[in-house]
């Protein structure tokens, strides 16, 4: 729960900072009136993101055993994508970020276009969940009930938080913030990449292809499923998420997953180090 926590709130963070900076603007611009465009858009893309959730685990429950062992695969994979570029993006344009909205909602608001208040409040907040349904996918297809959990709590944290952070006015380092998260979500995303790897391993044996030594153990650890270190069990499972931890794992698993991380560690290390006083 602690990775799907971790994720969600970030994502929510942004959107809700993003939102947030929108409502103010047009309150310090005494364009009050046209929070409520906002909000349509918000709505909207909320329910959106909702929508296509339910239509991924529908096509999902849909699937024969093999292909369901693809679909997660691929899952996987697009999450790895899709959470690299944010954080790299975050990494190169967040403290750009407050000016580049209010720019935006300057031409939009001034042009008094409502439709396109709309559209840009609602493509800001579906970017965010859609990102969040993405990553939140292959946590789903494997564990339901712990994922919902801690995405109501990571959404109920991350509006409180940015709540505190602009309205009671409380300072807070929000590039620092960035920094941590992100390193910390790299290294979920490499967990993904790894099982991802798994998943397809196990497709192409059930299809009788063979990768050879690659798909032979690089490390098994004497655990039993009863053990709680054990990556189903209650602490294991957190770790698994968190850092892609498992009691066996295969050669090409072992070798994407530190591939990634040895590629995206100091990709985002240095950019932030570039960026920060």
């Amino acid at each position: 729960m602690l990775g799907q926590y971790v994720i969600v709130f970030r994502e929510a963070l942004e959107a809700s900072l993003i939102v947030v900076i929108i409502l103010s603007y047009l309150s310090r611009t005494y364009r009050a009136m046209l929070s409520r465009y906002v909000w349509i858009g918000v709505y909207s893309a909320i329910v959106t993101s909702i929508l296509i959730g339910i239509l991924i685990f529908s096509t999902y429950g849909m699937l024969d055993k093999d292909s369901q062992l693809l679909f997660e695969a691929i899952a996987a994979f697009t999450a790895v994508v899709v959470l690299s570029y944010v954080v790299r993006w975050i990494a190169l344009k967040g403290r750009y970020i407050r000016e580049e909205v209010e720019r935006k909602i300057e031409e939009v608001s001034s042009s008094r276009s409502i439709i396109g208040l709309i559209s840009f409040s609602y493509i800001i907040v579906f970017r965010e969940s859609l990102e969040t349904v993405l990553f939140l996918t292959p946590f789903v297809l494997t564990d339901i009930s712990t994922t919902l959990v801690g995405a109501i709590l990571a959404l109920a944290s991350s509006l409180l938080f940015s709540y505190i952070i602009f309205i009671i006015g409380i300072k807070i380092n929000l590039r620092t913030f960035f920094y941590y998260t992100s390193m910390l979500l790299i290294l979920i995303a490499g967990g993904l990449a790894g099982y991802g790897v798994h998943e397809v391993i196990e497709y192409l044996e059930v299809k009788n292809i063979s990768l050879g030594w690659l798909t032979e153990p690089a490390y098994t650890l004497d655990i039993p499923k009863e053990n709680l270190l054990h990556h189903k069990n209650i602490i294991g499972s957190i770790l698994a998420v968190m850092f892609g931890y498992t009691v066996e794992a295969e050669w090409l698993r072992l070798i994407i997953h530190i591939l990634y991380l040895a590629t995206m560690l100091p990709i985002i290390f240095l950019t932030y180090r570039k960026k920060l006083p």
